[in-house]
């Protein structure tokens, strides 16, 4: 088990990415079924999805889309992680609402809301130790941060406060749960990122995951 988080064998990268996705997919569907609160940008999805009839798995890959054009003038570069990212977690949450139902008890809400907040963080570190090309929102905001030399933290939080506002106005659901998800998916990512024996330092992650590295958490 060691040499499946270990090992750069490509197609053993591949499948760590590929589950690593659909994990990630199935996090972000209990977290909505939870609806007490999701990420920022999975806010913007809802809103966008309530306000258009449109799912909201296709929600999230026309934002990544759209957030992809913006890496042209940014010259940043995705790889293949980066476009399987914006595809298909889409597709996974999509198929995650199809079957999880819509909690309508405080507990069973925090309940679906904790199992994807915990589901998310083990995703991501399968994802960012496949090394295979950052998400589309953690390019945006690290070629932001090259381009105008302002910290992480300030780029990460405009894009975030940004994006929750819309959603909350297209009618997404901000709650405890968008303030949790703030708080705690970055020491989640980091511990379990020391579970499966990810080394951000590693040679042969730097490309692909020194974008995550920088902000501590995930946005995809």
């Amino acid at each position: 088990m060691h040499r499946f988080f270990t090992t750069q064998f490509l197609p053993v990268r591949l499948l760590r990415l590929l589950v690593g996705l659909a994990l990630y997919g199935t996090a972000m569907a209990l977290m909505i079924r939870g609806n007490i609160g999701a990420s920022p940008w999975d806010v913007f999805a809802q809103g966008a999805s309530r306000t258009t009839g449109i799912s909201f798995g296709w929600c999230t890959i026309i934002i990544s889309g759209i957030v992809l054009l913006f890496w042209i003038p940014l010259k940043q570069m995705p790889g293949f992680g980066t476009i399987a990212n914006a595809i298909l977690i889409g597709i996974f949450a999509d198929m995650g609402l199809a079957v999880i139902p819509q909690a309508d008890h405080l507990v069973l809400q925090a309940g679906l809301f904790l199992a994807g907040l915990f589901i998310l963080a083990f995703a991501t570190a399968l994802y960012i130790g496949a090394g295979l090309g950052p998400g589309p929102r953690d390019g945006l905001m690290t070629g932001l941060v090259r381009v105008s030399g302002k910290p992480v933290w300030m780029i990460r939080t405009s894009l975030e406060l940004s994006v929750v506002v819309v959603g909350f106005f297209m009618g997404g659901v901000v709650g405890a749960g968008t303030a949790a998800f703030a708080l705690f998916v970055g020491p989640l990512t980091q511990l379990t990122l020391r579970w499966l024996h990810v080394d951000l330092h590693s040679r042969n992650l730097k490309a692909g995951a020194s974008d995550q590295a920088a902000s501590h958490a995930p946005t995809r």
